[in-house]
């Protein structure tokens, strides 16, 4: 694999057929026994000799993996991790650090800033190439295990308790919160942000945390709480649900139209003509007389019976539904 020099952007990267690793050191002798020993092995090496290019071209390329000086003038290590990781973009990157500093103090400082491992100097390449291929297999069934998730569709976030930070998310997950919630990372959806801020405050006294649903029409967002990932980070899973099932159900039980099945629905939902109207973009007037049809065609003469009757023969077609 050749040396890359020019900013390069993630989507023109070949990962099929090789993993990027990014290479952070000021000092052109580390980087060059670095890049030869990485090359050799296959990987695409992107290099950059100071803390401001590194997050220019970690955002950029958004490489695998990144291996990272500790000391380097202006902006060190330390504070290039903290700000990778305070990013939702690069969050995911593992970190593996390079420092010439053996104390116990740095080394800690190291993973506590988000560094997953160190490698000390002088560099041995091939401590280095093991340590990368370890850590590269362990992001890589994260990758896979999120994208599977995403294909069922259940989508993942990590926030931030203390800053309410969203620190990663999936693409469903993504589409999600905005449809939803109208937000982008890294913030967090404020109803989102409160419910676990409680779930986390009374963990203790629960034994399984409340699920947090956001309506909307007869779809809704049901957000869980999945499990602690770090200090302050927690994973939620979302999954989007769905009545336009249960919609369809009753349309073919009681032989109503769409429009009066959708009507019913919003009824035994306990919406009065006047929101069932806002929801369906309609008048109250047409909801009423929608919903004189369905009295007709139940055989019932009031809105309680109605909805009544067709809770019944939901609730034997769809025994999870919750009104």
């Amino acid at each position: 694999m050749s040396h890359v020099n020019t900013p390069a952007l993630a989507q023109t990267l070949d990962r099929a057929n090789s993993d990027v690793v990014l290479i952070v050191d000021d000092v052109p002798d580390n980087l060059s026994v670095l890049h030869d020993a990485l090359d050799e092995s296959g990987y695409t090496v992107l290099v950059a000799t100071n803390g401001e290019a590194a997050l220019k071209r970690a955002t950029q390329a958004l490489p695998d993996i990144i291996l990272l000086d500790a000391m380097m003038p202006g902006m060190d290590g330390f504070e290039v991790a903290r700000r990778l990781k305070a990013s939702p973009a690069t969050a995911p990157i593992p970190i593996v650090f390079m420092t010439g500093l053996t104390e116990t103090e740095y080394l800690v400082a190291a993973l506590d800033v988000g560094g997953v491992d160190y490698v000390t100097k002088p560099i041995k390449p091939k401590e280095v190439l093991a340590r990368i291929a370890v850590h590269l297999q362990g992001a890589r069934e994260k990758r896979q295990a999120r994208n599977a998730l995403d294909a069922f569709g259940y989508a993942t976030i990590t926030v931030r308790v203390s800053d309410g930070k969203l620190m990663w998310q999936t693409p469903l997950a993504r589409d999600l919160l905005q449809r939803y919630y109208g937000t982008a990372a890294p913030q967090t959806p404020e109803a989102v942000l409160n419910w676990l801020r409680r779930c986390v405050a009374n963990a203790e006294q629960q034994a399984e945390p409340p699920r947090l649903s956001m309506e909307q029409g007869a779809k809704r967002l049901s957000c869980r709480l999945h499990q602690q990932t770090g200090d302050d980070d927690w994973l939620i899973i979302m999954r989007e649900e769905s009545d336009e099932t249960v919609i369809q159900a009753m349309s073919l039980s009681f032989k109503l139209t769409a429009r009066e099945a959708e009507v019913l629905y919003w009824v035994v939902k306990g919406k009065i003509n006047r929101d069932i109207g806002d929801i369906l973009g309609t008048s109250p007037m047409t909801v009423k007389k929608h919903l004189e049809r369905v009295y007709t065609k139940l055989g019932v003469e009031t809105r309680t019976a109605a909805a009544g009757m067709a809770m019944n023969r939901i609730r034997q077609l769809h025994p999870q539904f919750e009104n």
